[in-house]
This record gives structure tokens, C-alpha cells and sequence, in this order.
């Protein structure tokens, strides 16, 4: 059973808020950083508390680079039993994750790219004055501790006018998790059995009854692996080529659901492939309700290379139990006003992405569903919204009699930092505080 008064919520129950902070640190002293820690430890939030208590108190998560763990004080022979990725860090690994061009990490901002970055806290709240207090509060807090430097920080803000959330590009989000077994969340019809626990949480068995669990014990169990994105949306460049590419509205909707693989609404191409079905999209009972390998195989709702598709390949990818992975996160910048032209404002996404295994859940994911040009054999493509674009690439939209191709799609995103984090749980966090001692 998931020891839930150990695990942190962040990965298992979204608490009630609409905004967040991020908050990058960096520990110019071991015990500052441990003193630090001890003092935030009963305001993070566990999977049990959270889903029992409004508490916006217990709203904050904790989470640590390795070279955060390393100064700490975790010592060598324990650094060493984390996995090679999640040591080197997500800069190191831009060729393997395909963050080129003005993705590379040498363009990233904030320190998301330094060994300098030791920790993150993500500060929740119900709402902007809230953030404000909580932020104040964190603020007094470090005044205590001059060797905790805050490297750089986002503040984030839910962005649901329709009464749900949805991206700056318009499409409604958070419509597929995986259902964790033991959890007791039944899955959505479509969206495939309960996963393992292993396959988000270190010590319990995985999708092939594996248990890892890097030693010591009371560092690693109960604790997972955060990809932490910050991913830039350019909407107006968005918006020009959908109008490039529609003559009308509905056909500039239509390429958009193309794109996407789902309208802006939710509801999916493959189960309403000519036209938005916005009740669709919005129930959760059946827009999940679907394959692509007896329903669409040839892509003429869902085309092959659709961004929904290629992250998530359902029923025509082998070993889809162990890729799956938890999203979380939200929206940063104001919405641009319909119909405004650009206004040089940087608003985008900033998201987690939780598993046990960097290499086999997120960084698979990076390499081959978002950025193998041969993916589903299609030649010469990317995902076209979250992919690495740089004007050569294309987008086939199959169509009877004659397919469409769009050549040379620009990039509607740009990855302006990243991160690995180790998310451990309660008993973890103590444990790092009193090193030393």
C-alpha cells in the first residue's frame, strides 16, 4: 500500500489553486541550506493532507538536484546510486533530449542550467493574493538565511476562462493522467489499466515487478524523478500561420486540431475528426474513449505526426505501461487578447514531469515521440508544437484523395530552461535536514 502521509502530494492530488510560485535556490553553505529545509518541512504537503485539508499551509513542495543533494551533505557513496542521467543534470544531456538551436541550454535564463541550482519550492495558493502572502512569507524567511540565494523565480497563474484550464494556444489541458494502482483512482474509459506505483515511485514494484530503490532507504524511498520544463508559447506566431494555413475560421480550426490531435476544446479527432464537439471535450468519461490502431490507423482524424499522438501513441506503441508518465504544472505570462498582434511579452508553460526513470519515461519521450524526424515512419517531422522546429521540417495532414503536407513549420515553442529534480519524501526530507548532526 502507497504511504501516503510519506509522499509528497505533488504527483498524486492537485491541492484547490489556481496560482503558483516557482522559487530556484542555490545553497552557498551546507548547514544554510539544511536550516532552511528543517524549517519548511511541516508546510509541505503530503498526498494524505492535501486531499483531506484545505490547509493552503501545507501547500509547498521540496525538491532537489543532485548537486543540491550533494551540498547538503549526502555523501559520495550515496550520490553515486542515482542514476547517471538525473547526476549529470538535464543541461548536460541536450543532444540526447534533441534542446538545440535556440533550445540549447546556453540560451536557458534564470539558472536553470548552472551547478549552481540546488533546490526548488513551489509555493501553492487559491489565488494571486495568497501568492503574494506566501511569497512575502518565504521572503522574511531567507532574510534568516543569507546563504540561500534565490537564482531566479516564475510566478504562474491558471488561465480558465471557459471554467477549465487551458494553454496560451488555447487548448484545453490536463485531459490524460495515468491512474496509479493503489491509489484508488479508476482510470477514465480508454485510458488503459492502473499503472504500477514503481513506475513514478522509488520502492515499489514497477510494471515488470521490479522494486529499485537506490540506498540508503531513508533517502530514496517514496521519492521520484521531476523533468522540470520552462517552455515559451508563441502565440501570435501561432495564430499567423493558422491563418496562413485556413482561409476561413473553421478551416484555421481545424488545422489547429490537426496540430494537436484534439480540438481546442478536448474533444478528440479521432472521435470527432470534421467537426469541435465541445460536450465531448469536456467529458471526462469519453474523450479518452478511443484507439488509434482499429480507429484511426491511417491517420485521417488524428494525422500520425499530431502532437497528441506522437506523446502518447496509445495502442499502436509497444511497452506503453512503462513511458507513461505524470504532468504537472501551469501557465506563466498574461494571456494575449484575441486577435492582438504580437507583444513581445514571454508567457508560456511551465511543467513537471514525474517517473521513477528519466532515461526510459521522459527522455524517451524527448528523443523518439517528440523529436525522431522517422517517428510512425513519417520522414521528415517533428511534434509540431512541443518538437525542436526549425523551419525544416514538415507536417503531413492525410487527406482523400490527396494528402496535405505543410513544409518548413517555425517553432511555436522555445525551451528557455530545464531541470532535474529528485522529489523525496517526508522521512527523506528530514533525513537531508539533519545531516551534519
Amino acid at each position: 500500500m502507497p504511504e501516503l502521509e510519506d509522499l509528497q502530494h505533488f504527483l498524486i492530488t492537485r491541492p484547490h489553486a489556481l496560482v503558483a510560485r516557482y522559487e530556484f535556490l542555490s545553497f552557498r553553505k551546507a548547514e544554510a541550506g539544511r536550516a532552511w529545509l528543517n524549517g519548511l518541512i511541516d508546510k509541505v504537503g503530503t498526498a494524505s493532507s492535501v486531499a483531506s485539508s484545505n490547509l493552503d499551509s501545507r501547500w509547498v513542495t521540496v525538491a532537489f538536484t543532485w548537486n543540491g543533494l550533494r551540498t547538503l551533505g549526502v555523501d559520495e557513496s550515496s550520490l553515486t546510486n542515482f542514476p547517471e542521467e538525473f547526476q549529470q543534470g538535464m543541461a548536460a544531456r541536450a543532444t540526447i533530449l534533441g534542446t538545440t538551436g535556440a533550445n540549447h541550454p546556453d540560451h536557458w535564463v534564470g539558472g536553470l542550467g548552472s551547478p549552481e541550482l540546488h533546490a526548488i519550492v513551489i509555493l501553492f495558493a487559491r489565488d494571486v493574493v495568497e501568492r503574494e502572502r506566501c511569497r512575502r512569507e518565504h521572503e522574511e524567511y531567507l532574510r534568516g538565511l543569507p546563504d540561500v540565494e534565490v537564482l531566479s523565480s516564475l510566478d504562474l497563474e491558471a488561465i480558465a476562462p471557459y471554467g477549465h484550464a487551458h494553454e496560451h494556444f488555447g487548448y484545453r489541458d490536463r485531459l490524460s493522467q495515468p491512474a496509479i494502482e493503489g491509489f484508488g483512482v479508476e482510470p477514465t474509459p480508454g485510458s488503459g489499466p492502473p499503472i504500477k506505483a514503481g513506475e513514478f515511485f522509488l520502492g515499489y514494484p514497477d510494471e515488470e515487478g521490479s522494486c529499485v530503490l537506490p540506498q540508503p532507504e531513508i533517502l530514496t524511498r517514496n521519492g521520484s524523478y521531476l523533468a522540470y520544463l520552462m517552455m515559451e508559447e508563441h502565440v501570435g506566431r501561432f495564430r499567423d500561420f493558422l491563418r496562413q494555413n485556413g482561409a476561413t475560421r473553421e478551416e484555421q480550426e481545424l488545422v489547429a486540431a490537426k496540430l494537436m490531435g484534439r480540438w481546442r476544446s478536448g474533444a478528440p479527432l479521432v472521435l470527432a475528426p470534421d467537426k469541435d464537439d465541445p460536450e465531448l471535450g469536456g467529458d471526462l468519461q469519453r474523450n479518452n474513449d478511443f484507439n488509434y490502431g482499429e480507429m484511426d490507423p491511417h491517420g485521417y482524424g488524428c494525422p500520425l505526426g499530431a502532437h497528441a499522438r506522437r506523446m502518447n501513441p496509445r495502442d499502436t506503441a509497444a511497452n506503453m505501461q512503462r513511458r507513461k508518465m505524470i504532468r504537472r504544472g501551469g501557465t506563466y505570462g498574461p494571456a494575449l487578447p484575441e486577435d492582438a498582434p504580437e507583444d513581445g511579452i514571454e508567457r508560456g508553460i511551465a511543467a513537471f514531469i514525474g517517473c521513477a526513470s528519466l532515461v526510459r519515461q521522459f527522455e524517451f519521450a524527448m528523443n523518439v515521440w517528440a523529436n525522431d524526424p522517422n517517428f510512425h515512419e513519417l520522414g521528415n517531422e517533428r511534434d509540431p508544437i512541443f518538437g525542436t522546429q526549425d523551419g525544416s521540417y514538415d507536417m503531413t495532414i492525410p487527406k482523400r484523395p490527396i494528402r496535405r503536407k505543410i513544409k518548413g513549420l517555425p517553432a511555436f515553442t522555445t525551451i528557455r530552461g530545464g531541470a532535474y529534480f529528485f522529489l523525496p519524501g517526508i522521512r527523506a526530507l528530514r533525513y537531508l535536514a539533519a545531516l551534519g548532526n
